[in-house]
């Protein structure tokens, strides 16, 4: 994490063919793995930081590679009963030489997918394996395996960086930040609006989003990065946008589970997306901090929506949940159903309605997405993935 040189494995003997796995690097997650025969491994995920659960996100880099030859890997720790390696998932793989050599980026790649459950259980908890065969594109190439592409804390900041160079962008762009992290890593926030044409900005509507709360779920992240590409755009309707609202936008809530590669905890060990009714501003900063941001807004100016957004590990398609009371007022506007189903009207290649859900479970009375709401904001949104 810290940026230093990965110990080299002294073992390696030359003409020995043993992969080299390795996972200490920004967002990696790998624990153990144990060579079963010559082109076999069984590989352990770590759970996440000061948890005995939450095994799904895998990121690590394999060298010593031989092209063509058939390899097989299996991943004998996750928890999930259900995956959507069950339903066409496949792992992603990133060879530097095809990289270097054809410009080719995160591929899918795998064949005889399975998801099965194994007898590895302990302590009456049951695990299930995820196994795939394929070939490395490249003798003695360094190549990476993931859950899902990442998306790390340094590309984040990257981003920000190169906004806040741009002479246009950062006009309408201001990064501040919001808090620091229990690990010290800065928490941004942005506000995009366009500047008011004399004081007339008082009366522009508020959208509030937030991303990456779980760190696995990296889609959440490049949704996040395609709505800024075209909020910050040219477009005439980015423009309209940024003339009627003010945009306030936390792209990652949790740096410090991204930066270790945990699933879905912070440093707590704790799901931060259970905590917005806490008042413990030191062991959730990030949630405090953006449950407070978003109270002053609404001081300030309608709010006209909260979304939320999150990465989905069991069902396909892109959908909202979203909150509805018993007895909905009558005005159409604030119909929580009215956003996913104009969004899904624009766009129903991308967005499934039949997919959105509206009720407010017990279990997720802490989510931000029940909190925004039963503090008054009523197109409150969790935005989830495939």
């Amino acid at each position: 994490v810290r940026g230093l040189c990965p110990l080299k494995q002294i073992l390696h003997q030359k003409g020995d063919n043993t992969l080299i796995f390795e996972a200490r690097f920004e967002s990696g997650n790998l624990q153990k793995v144990v060579k079963v025969n010559e082109f076999e491994y069984q590989l352990t995920l770590r759970t996440d930081l000061y948890t005995s659960r939450h095994t799904q996100w895998y990121y690590f880099q394999v060298s010593n590679t031989q092209a063509g030859m058939p390899y097989r890997f299996t991943i004998v720790n996750f928890t999930k009963r259900n995956s959507l390696y069950k339903r066409g998932l496949r792992p992603l793989l990133y060879s530097e030489a095809n990289a270097k050599k054809h410009k080719v980026g995160w591929q899918r790649t795998g064949n005889e997918i399975k998801y099965y459950k194994n007898n590895a259980g302990q302590g009456g908890r049951q695990y299930f394996s995820l196994t795939w065969t394929f070939q490395f594109p490249h003798d003695q190439d360094t190549c990476y395996f993931a859950h899902c592409y990442p998306y790390t804390y340094s590309n984040l900041q990257e981003y920000l960086v190169a906004i806040s160079k741009d002479p246009v962008k950062s006009k309408f762009c201001k990064i501040h930040i919001l808090c620091h992290s229990l690990a010290g890593n800065i928490v941004y926030v942005l506000t995009i609006t366009n500047p008011p044409k004399s004081g007339k900005g008082t009366e522009r509507k508020a959208v509030i989003l937030t991303a990456r709360v779980h760190p696995g779920e990296t889609n959440s992240s490049w949704i996040m990065k395609g709505f800024l590409d075209y909020i910050l755009g040219d477009s005439g309707k980015a423009q309209l946008l940024r003339d009627n609202f003010v945009f306030k936008v936390v792209p990652m809530l949790n740096p410090d589970g991204v930066i270790v590669g945990n699933h879905r905890c912070s440093l707590t060990g704790q799901d931060l997306n259970r905590k917005y009714r806490s008042n413990m501003k030191k062991c959730y900063p990030s949630i405090w901090y953006t449950r407070n941001m978003i109270k002053r807004v609404m001081g300030e100016r309608d709010v006209f929506l909260y979304c939320d957004i999150h990465g989905h590990n069991r069902k396909q398609n892109v959908f909202i949940y979203g909150c509805e009371r018993k007895h909905q007022a009558k005005a159409p506007y604030v119909h929580p159903h009215v956003f996913p189903l104009m969004l899904s009207e624009s766009c129903p290649d991308k967005f499934s309605f039949p997919d959105c859900r509206f009720r407010v479970r017990k279990s997720k009375e802490g989510t931000g997405r029940v909190v925004m709401w039963k503090m008054g904001i009523n197109n409150s949104y969790t935005l989830e993935a495939s």
